[in-house]
């Protein structure tokens, strides 16, 4: 068999988080596809990228005070601990921003462009004059055009699902500043996808057998003629207007790729990347007609995955995917959407963190995956049962009632198996072809159910046979060393047939077995009579329903923290009468003045409208207030303010002090320095009551 060369990806996250149990459960799928392509001896390349690009990425930064390059770095840094958690074994790990992604987004760019596919257009969309910066659709919201709800988003509404344009919103608002939005217009580019040659190349190859059935169905929505005669897939804008975090368009100032044009071009880059450390020629590896390309995708990002992406690639003259596998969401109890603060969310550091067996996972993930577009369950009490009923039960225990006799009594050497043990193993090895073809087709729940028969089939040996009863026989060493042989032989195929699933536990049986790494072919021998294995090891614990308990427990509600709110405690408690005694009026500040002899005080002329006196003048209050460190005395001339109108008169230093004016501060003015007099909205006037 000529070995297969393969390029193996799967979707890349996005760096504002860290890695959720959906991310986990796809790079597990994924890993053991991989795992099970080099047990054949195929040569793989696994690799992955952070999606690090966007205004999302951009925002986010900005509000934790980092750039975007060290705030997509800082994501980064914590992903090692899932992926070496879970026996995640990428090749390589890269980043969209790397310089390789920028070369090859640019090139690809080049190439559409050369090919007729790239049109400018001039469009009209939301501007934040506050941000100084066009919003993009998550970023505007306002009514719903149909159903009235408010603070929707301005491509979908929440309530009643309704699809739309951001300028169908009513009353929209800037979700960064809050600013009314206005609409300008900008030039924007467009990758022709409803061309005649894009929707011809789209049609042959999602019918290639490159996507699963149920994706094809939701494909031929958007490439398919509609009523009108036309399909849905209309064309694709991939461009963006500075201020952007993205990869610049060759020979467009201020424009910038749209960051779904970028992510996929990011499979490249990693694999490039790989190749540039290794010293492998890139270009060639892509060129070869035998390299074959395969992608790992959840069902949100179809679109983007079987109709944008091989469109680019194809036009842009390089080799397009040979499948986009789907798989469906992950689910807890019986479809519920998973809630960290419901107790329904399955942390995977937390679950690592609790000591749980990350091939506990592995394993029910993958007895739950068909290689279908289907949305799977995980169930905390099916999880313990095939855990502790499969692996523990079924598998691990099949070595450990054989093992101990073989080193007690036979110095750790496997025996000749007779003609029934024989019959069981041939039984085992003739599966070999099946399961494999199960894992090829990812059907990895099919493949473990195979499995877990053939364990039923080598108990009901042990059963039959029973070892514990042979070893008080006298006369019957031979057979309990046949038997035992028997035993372990079978485990060893199992344990190969398991091993793309659990890769560490296969190595801690290849180190019991004292056999070299386990592969398919492996299947069709057996180790022999005279074999030394070594001492058994526990290999597998059972899972506890305390764990369990403690993974779905929701997170205990911290005590709010103490806020000492302005740098002050609050005043003591006052009733209603209380509040009532203190009259507070709007005062207009007539006339400001610098007070001789003071550096701090402003003496303010105040007019609280309590009319004129007898020539006619109006009645003015005269108060001083602490507050010459923030103000000149000509700003505050005209400007309406608030004042305590029933102090009781003070006589000072430099004069008699009728009321107070208010003015907010820090409790600590060294660190927090700062006067604000209050100021009222226009239309107060002097003498109203502030209640």
């Amino acid at each position: 068999m000529t070995p297969r060369r393969l390029f193996v990806t799967t979707a890349l996250p996005y760096a504002n988080g860290h890695f959720h149990i959906g991310h986990i459960m796809e790079y597990i799928q994924a890993d053991i596809w991989v795992r099970f392509q080099r047990m054949l001896g195929h040569e793989v390349h696994f690799v992955c990228a952070d999606d690090a690009h966007g205004a999302p990425i951009m925002i986010a930064a900005e509000k934790a005070g980092k750039t975007p390059q060290q705030f997509v770095a800082d994501i980064a840094a914590g992903r090692k601990p899932y992926l070496d958690g879970f026996h995640i074994a990428f090749d390589n790990w890269h980043s969209t921003d790397g310089p390789e992604n920028h070369v090859l987004a640019q090139d690809i760019y080049r190439a559409l462009k050369a090919n007729g596919l790239i049109e400018t257009r001039t469009i009209e969309q939301f501007f934040d004059p506050q941000k100084n910066m066009f919003l993009p659709d998550r970023f505007i919201k306002g009514e719903c055009p149909k159903c009235g709800a408010k603070d929707q988003y301005g491509d979908n509404c929440e309530v009643c699902s309704a699809v739309y344009s951001p300028t169908d919103l009513k009353n929209p608002y800037s979700a960064l500043s809050g600013a009314e939005p206005v609409l300008k217009t900008s030039e924007h580019f467009f990758f022709k996808l409803s061309d005649p040659r894009c929707l011809d190349f789209l049609k042959a190859w999602t019918t290639s057998g490159a996507v699963q059935p149920e994706v094809l169905n939701k494909i031929r929505e958007w490439i398919e003629p509609g009523e009108d005669g036309k399909p849905k897939m209309g064309d694709w804008d991939i461009s963006r207007d500075a201020p952007y975090f993205g990869i610049e368009i060759p020979d467009a100032p201020g424009k910038y790729f749209y960051v779904w044009l970028d992510a996929p071009v990011g499979y490249l880059a990693s694999l490039k990347n790989l190749f540039d450390k290794t010293g492998r020629d890139f270009n060639a590896f892509l060129a070869d007609p035998a390299v074959e390309q395969f992608h790992f995708i959840g069902k949100d990002i179809i679109t983007f995955h079987t109709l944008f992406w091989p469109a680019m690639l194809h036009f842009s003259g390089r080799k397009v995917p040979n499948a986009v596998y789907v798989h469906g969401f992950l689910t807890v109890n019986n479809g519920e959407k998973m809630s960290k603060s419901r107790g329904t969310g399955l942390d995977p550091l937390k679950y690592l963190g609790l000591g749980m067996n990350p091939e506990w996972l592995r394993y029910y993930l993958a007895a739950k995956l068909n290689g279908r577009n289907e949305d799977i369950d995980f169930n905390p009490e099916d999880f313990m049962a095939r855990v502790n009923s499969d692996l523990v039960g079924k598998f691990i225990n099949i070595a450990s009632r054989a093992a101990g006799f073989l080193t007690k009594r036979f110095g750790g050497q496997l025996g000749t198996v007779s003609a029934d043990g024989q019959a069981l193993l041939s039984r085992l090895q003739e599966q070999r072809v099946d399961i494999a073809a199960l894992f090829e087709a990812r059907d990895t729940a099919r493949a473990l159910r195979e499995v877990m028969l053939l364990a039923d089939r080598v108990n009901e040996y042990v059963d039959a046979n029973k070892p514990w009863e042979l070893a008080k026989q006298d006369g019957q060493d031979a057979r309990l060393q046949d038997v035992c042989s028997t035993c372990i032989e079978a485990f060893r195929l199992l344990s190969l047939y398991l091993k793309p699933v659990l890769p560490s536990l296969a190595a801690q049986v290849e180190a019991f077995l004292q056999v070299p790494a386990l592969a398919f072919a492996d299947a069709d021998r057996l180790l022999g009579a005279g074999h030394p294995i070594g001492a058994y090891q526990h290999l597998m614990q059972r899972v506890d329903v305390k764990q369990l308990d403690a993974l779905f427990e929701a997170p205990a509600v911290p005590e709010p923290e103490k806020v000492v709110p302005g740098g002050e405690e609050l005043a003591p408690t006052i009733g209603i009468d209380d509040f009532a005694k203190i009259d507070l009026r709007i005062a207009q500040i007539v006339n400001c003045e610098p007070v001789e002899g003071s550096t701090k005080l402003l003496r303010l002329t105040l007019d609280v409208g309590e009319g004129t006196d007898p020539q006619g003048n109006p009645i003015t209050r005269n108060v001083f207030s602490g507050i010459a460190s923030a103000y000149q005395p000509a700003d505050l001339i005209g400007k309406l303010t608030v004042m305590v109108a029933n102090l009781a008169p003070r006589k000072m230093k430099f004069g008699v002090s009728e009321g107070i004016v208010l003015a907010a501060s820090h409790g600590d003015e060294k660190t927090n320095p700062g006067i604000y007099v209050l100021n009222p909205w226009p239309g107060a006037q002097p003498g109203m009551r502030v209640r």
